[in-house]
């Protein structure tokens, strides 16, 4: 039913005016108690083979929405409810900004994939810090916070710009992400070079520490799958030296290798994400698990549509997976069928825990 109304009505509307109109629709379900009750039974049913324990937290899987949907924090009980194990907000910027001009998010349904140049739209740091202040949860749900640049901010001024978002948000984050790695900022993925890289990161975790007393916020880092195979290692070694907690493996990419949607669209500039960056992610979340091990929480990212490629990411490395584009292809029940096909996959499997088989393939590899 929903694949026929995606094609009937979402494929015949602008991309971003159907994002606002079904969040509106999450947003609105949630707030009605019996209806969100009623979603939340059928589309969140907990497996307890999955509960999951990544970053010191609890979780009842390891399934979250991937940063870019929820930016503003408005709708993380609407995202429990469709089933998400955890809930990634963001990216916010210390600063408010409407993001690039319209039209900058396209769907490309031949290839299942998205292309955005959003740019980082939000209400900024100080206004999302005050609405999960003062939110009252629903559902028990792990919430992370994803801080990016300014866009106005030069880049010799990112460190304190990261460094605001950070005294603003730690407090109210489950964990939190340094994004270096969306195409859609000028300057920002030159971040992602050690040398700038190490100041950022140790002054993001600093900035924690200094505000949030009571606990250790946990502090990962997002990496592109455009770095070149030296560089992922590169900041798989910074990471480990800094003590940092985790990384999310992958952004979006540059590349538009093999699609088969028309040039027109193909060509739109933004960041690729869905099915076409599968293998590419696959392959660096690999590279990190056999260069850090045990050592980081590594989340797998992109590409992920179903509880097999979910299952291949945990068996490459990944505790934690999220999902994005593949929401917006598969609908409401996406997380539901992920959950109840990883739960098959595990029970079929040689290992006990979910646990036992994250990175089994590395292992296997290096026997």
């Amino acid at each position: 039913m929903y694949k026929l109304f995606f094609r009937l009505c979402f494929t015949r509307m602008d991309p971003e005016q159907a994002h606002h109109l079904a969040f509106r629709w999450i947003r609105l379900a949630a707030r009605v108690p019996v209806l969100r009750t009623f979603l939340a039974a059928l589309l969140a049913p907990r497996y307890r083979e999955l509960r999951t324990e990544a970053l010191g937290l609890r979780m009842h899987g390891p399934f979250g929405l991937a940063a870019g949907f929820d930016k503003n924090a408005v709708a993380i009980d609407g995202m429990a409810m469709l089933g998400f194990d955890h809930v990634e907000i963001g990216t916010v910027t210390g600063e408010p900004q409407p993001g690039n001009p319209r039209k900058r998010l396209f769907r490309l349904v031949p290839d299942r994939a998205l292309i955005n140049r959003m740019g980082f739209n939000n209400d900024g740091s100080a206004a999302v810090a005050e609405r999960l202040r003062t939110r009252v949860p629903v559902f028990r749900t792990v919430v992370g916070v994803n801080i990016g640049k300014t866009k106005a901010v030069p880049e010799a001024e990112a460190v304190a710009d990261y460094v605001k978002s950070a005294e603003r948000l730690a407090r109210h984050a489950d964990y939190l992400v340094v994004n270096v790695s969306s195409p859609n900022t000028p300057g920002l993925r030159n971040l992602q070079a050690t040398e700038s890289l190490r100041p950022l990161l140790t002054a993001v975790r600093e900035a924690a520490d200094r505000t949030v007393t009571d606990r250790r916020v946990p502090l990962l880092v997002k990496i592109a799958p455009d770095l070149a195979d030296e560089d992922v290692d590169a900041v798989a070694d910074l990471a480990v030296e800094l003590g940092l907690d985790g990384i999310i493996a992958t952004n979006t990419t540059v590349s538009r290798e093999g699609l088969a949607s028309p040039a027109r669209l193909a060509g739109e500039t933004g960041g690729l994400s869905g099915a076409p960056l599968k293998q590419r992610s696959l392959e660096v979340l690999r590279r990190l698990h056999a260069r850090v091990g045990d050592r980081l929480t590594l989340v797998g990212v992109g590409g992920i549509e179903n509880a097999e490629d979910a299952w291949q990411r945990i068996l490459a490395g990944a505790t934690l997976v999220q999902g994005y584009s593949a929401f917006v292809y598969e609908g409401p029940f996406y997380a539901r069928a992920l959950h109840k096909g990883l739960a098959a996959r595990l029970r079929a499997s040689p290992y006990a825990t979910l646990a036992d088989a994250v990175g089994a393939d590395t292992r296997k590899a290096v026997q």
